[in-house]
């Protein structure tokens, strides 16, 4: 057999498995990049300005002075609920001392805070808020005088309901709208918001 040619087989890399180039001792490894973490997204906060607030929450009693005459029927029956109003009765009486003041007090509000383009959009429209809010609680009242409801039986019993009814809304309203500005957010009044989000924008 010293006549037969030697058959030599290389070995072949399988196909699925790549070959990896192999590093040389001497040369230094070098470690994949890192991913370094995108710095996170800081949201800037800007806090309500105290004045802002104090405007805002001033605007709110002047629905409040106009509609508490929706709770005689309550404070009548029930007296303990006309306690929390008597530190503002000095107010509400030099406020009704004032020829006119209601019919002011509305032009006042709307032409020098809500049209004043120098003041700020929360101010603007929270005091647009508490004029259509006024707006609100006067047309029961317009409706009263028209249609005469009588002060015995049933047409009584109405304007009884009708009256409590108002002033829960309007307290809840007025609770709600001056402690939100209080805190520097933004109330959304129920029917009133987005009649004067309309008017703002």
């Amino acid at each position: 057999m010293a006549g037969l040619p030697i058959l030599r087989l290389s070995v072949l890399p399988h196909p699925l498995k790549p070959r990896h180039p192999k590093l040389h001792p001497l040369l230094p490894h070098r470690p994949p990049p890192l991913k370094t973490p995108s710095p996170p997204i800081s949201s800037s906060y800007s806090p309500t300005p105290a004045t802002d607030r104090l405007i805002s929450a001033a605007s709110f009693f002047f629905p409040l002075f106009n509609g508490l005459q929706y709770g005689r029927f309550l404070f009548s029956q029930y007296p303990i609920l006309a306690a929390p109003f008597k530190p503002i009765i000095p107010l509400l009486s030099l406020y009704h001392s004032v020829p006119y003041a209601s019919f002011v007090s509305f032009f006042a509000l709307y032409i020098g805070i809500v049209r004043n383009p120098s003041l700020s959009r929360y101010i603007r429209f929270n005091a647009l808020q508490a004029l259509v809010l006024d707006v609100l609680l006067v047309v029961p009242m317009l409706i009263q005088r028209i249609l005469s409801p009588g002060q015995t039986g049933l047409g009584l019993k109405l304007t009884i309901w009708g009256y409590n009814a108002l002033f829960v809304f309007l307290v809840a309203c007025f609770a709600y709208g001056l402690g939100c500005s209080v805190l520097g957010k933004t109330p959304h009044l129920p029917f009133v918001a987005a009649a004067a989000g309309r008017q703002i924008d």
